[in-house]
């Protein structure tokens, strides 16, 4: 059984290796003359212990002048060793920063393109792990095996000196190693085992630590801080549990070896004193090989360190391709693409539920016009939002067609969809940059014109003109310096910069004051008949004035008209409107 278990581990290895490579390749000059200098390192450490071994000989037997060449000669390879060291270094280095970055990078972007219900589905600490620790662990693995291979022959040809000289000593040195060998390899398996489950403690913690970090200010004005401190020292107490429990089995496994190494090492002297004393060794050799032979346990270290780094990046590996292209599902758009966008819509018999038999939309019908200004009204929970994310394919349908000017949303490219569809919600997501980068995030090559234009638009400019970084202020992790309506406010300019051909307001105005929120309003108005405006409305004044309103209750279209015409012809709007519930 365990036969077969590591030679399934191995074909892991070489096929994490493998889909590592492509991000090794084009810095594989630097991994070459990493190769080169520490084979010139191998040939000094091989050949200083030799020369100290000499060395003591010589001042035992009191050759001086020996002792002076021995030492210029241990010298300048020592200082050549220093200089390959430092040069190795450099090399090792640009060639791992470089690596890990192409895969962060990579790692990022297949992020991206996650399917929205794959978010849903996990903590954030999922993501946050594989993005720094794993791709980490990843990056390591190249300059890694160069680094253990350069110093298991290293030691190999330790070994190699050993046996030339004497192979009855040799025969001891190998046999000690292998013992050695297995109990690491216990060892490491062991750890192995716990490792798995930590890490996924640690994803779990990651996405805790993430969510007290962002809603600190809501832990602190709702007096949650017993009962978050209360989760949180469960769940960090739970990981500390695991680690306890591997650095328990890693100390039993260190004291026995170490404990076996310093027998091994008395009774190395015991069977060298031995041979010496039978005339099967001389003394200088049984020198030379004492100098080499505490040189062999570099050889245990490499190996189990490359068999324990090896599990630590098969691990890596399977967490990061997870997302790359693995189990992790993606966003799929079709190839279909329209060169112009004129905001026509179509919802035939549309249904979608969040969870399985939970339907949120029942065969949904309606049609919107380009340019035409809709509202969406109702009760909380009666699926409005859940329009808006269909229609920007946030979320696929469960069945039934969306339509963007006469073509299936299923069947378009990203850029038809995205490119031509803004969304302002409620709760706008903030980024911890400056004012300016936030707005540029939709338009990168925006112009200070445009930028200052949009935000007089959504009237901001004065609010922002009297920070003293203006636009170059920094706003805080989740807009924290900013007010509930400046946030919506930026998010407002942000979608207006961007430019698409449809707009659609998730009660985006509901957080500003009536005087700003009779602004906005006005700046909406103006852009009627120019874009397709959709708007999901909590406050009357922002629907009165649409072409048409729809009203939706527990996923249908129950009335559609003007303000005026569902006064009349509604009950339910009537009774809403008359409850301020709009």
């Amino acid at each position: 059984m365990g036969r077969k278990k590591d030679k399934v581990d191995f074909k892991k290895i070489f096929h994490g290796v493998k889909k590592t490579w492509p991000y090794a390749r084009k810095y594989k000059k630097y991994l070459v003359l990493y190769f080169i200098m520490m084979i010139f390192l191998i040939v000094i450490s091989v050949s200083v212990p030799l020369l100290s071994a000499k060395l003591l000989l010589n001042i035992t037997d009191g050759l001086l002048d020996k002792v002076l060449i021995v030492s210029a000669m241990i010298f300048i390879l020592e200082i050549n060793r220093n200089i390959f060291d430092y040069f190795s270094r450099k090399m090792s280095e640009l060639f791992y920063f470089n690596v890990l970055n192409d895969i962060q990078i990579d790692l990022a972007n297949e992020t991206l393109k996650l399917d929205i219900r794959e978010i849903d589905a996990h903590s954030s600490g999922v993501f946050i792990d594989r993005l720094s620790k794993d791709a980490t662990n990843m990056a390591d693995v190249f300059d890694m095996f160069v680094y253990y291979l350069m110093n298991i022959l290293e030691n190999i040809g330790v070994l190699g000196a050993i046996f030339i000289v004497d192979r009855t000593l040799f025969i001891y040195t190998v046999v000690v190693l292998l013992i050695l060998f297995g109990f690491e390899k216990l060892r490491i398996s062991t750890w192995y085992r716990y490792s798995k489950e930590v890490r996924k403690l640690d994803e779990k913690n990651s996405g805790l630590i993430a969510e007290l970090v962002r809603g600190i200010r809501d832990i602190k004005v709702l007096n949650s801080t017993q009962d978050f401190m209360t989760k949180i020292m469960s769940r960090v107490r739970e990981a500390n549990i695991q680690r306890y429990r591997i650095n328990t089995v890693l100390r039993r496994y260190n004291f026995l070896t170490g404990s076996l190494k310093d027998l091994s090492d008395v009774l190395f002297i015991v069977l060298g004193v031995y041979l010496v004393m039978n005339n099967k060794l001389t003394i200088d050799n049984f020198v030379v090989i004492y100098m080499y032979q505490s040189r062999t346990y570099g050889l245990l270290n490499a190996l189990t360190n490359l068999a324990e780094q090896t599990k630590h990046f098969t691990l890596a590996a399977d967490r990061v391709f997870e997302i790359i292209d693995g189990d992790f599902k993606k966003e799929v758009f079709g190839k279909v693409h329209l060169d112009k966008v004129y905001g026509n819509f179509e919802f035939k018999n549309v249904s979608f539920a969040y969870n399985e038999g939970s339907f949120v939309l029942k065969n949904l019908s309606f049609k919107i016009k380009a340019n035409e200004t809709v509202a969406f009204v109702g009760k909380s929970g009666g699926g409005k939002t859940t329009i808006f994310n269909l229609i920007d394919r946030l979320y696929k349908t469960d069945s039934g067609e969306i339509l963007i000017d006469g073509v299936n949303v299923n069947e378009l490219d990203k850029a038809s969809i995205r490119d031509n569809i803004s969304i302002i919600t409620q709760s706008p997501y903030i980024f911890n940059f400056t004012i300016k980068e936030n707005l540029k995030i939709t338009k990168t090559e925006a112009t200070d014109e445009e930028i200052m234009e949009v935000c007089k638009i959504a009237r901001l400019h004065d609010y922002i003109m009297s920070l003293p970084d203006g636009y170059d202020t920094l706003i805080g992790e989740g807009g924290l310096n900013l007010s509930g309506g400046q946030r919506q406010r930026l998010a407002i300019a942000r979608a207006l910069l961007k430019k698409t051909e449809i707009i659609l307001f998730d009660e985006a105005t509901s957080a500003l004051d009536n005087e700003t929120q009779r602004e906005i309003q006005e700046a909406i108005n103006n852009m009627k008949g120019e874009y397709t405006i959709l708007i999901i409305a909590h406050r009357l004044s922002t629907v009165i004035n649409s072409d048409r309103i729809l009203l939706i209750d527990d996923g249908q279209v129950v009335a559609e008209g003007t303000h005026g015409e569902l006064m009349k012809s509604s009950n339910m709007y009537k009774h809403l409107y008359e409850t301020e519930l709009i």
